[in-house]
């Protein structure tokens, strides 16, 4: 089981999805879960925590139009 959870700027917790599989797919799937609210929709920056999904899913994202295109990975 992996967790994926967002957390804001203060630490507060945005989102979090318990997932049996880590892939791109999944990634995107939490990423369209945590960033469905008003003030999460276009974040400056996404911490990766070594989660080697996450720029393979923010990528095709971005390329979609349903990532925003000033975004951040680090």
């Amino acid at each position: 089981m992996y967790l994926y959870h967002a957390v804001d700027a203060h630490g507060q917790t945005i989102d979090f999805l318990l997932i049996a599989k880590r892939d791109t797919a999944a990634a995107r799937r939490f990423f369209h879960k945590a960033l469905k609210e008003a003030h999460t929709v276009n974040p400056l920056t996404v911490t990766v925590d070594k989660n080697y999904t996450y720029p393979n899913a923010a990528k095709t994202m971005k390329k979609a139009g349903e990532f925003w295109r000033f975004t951040k990975l680090q």
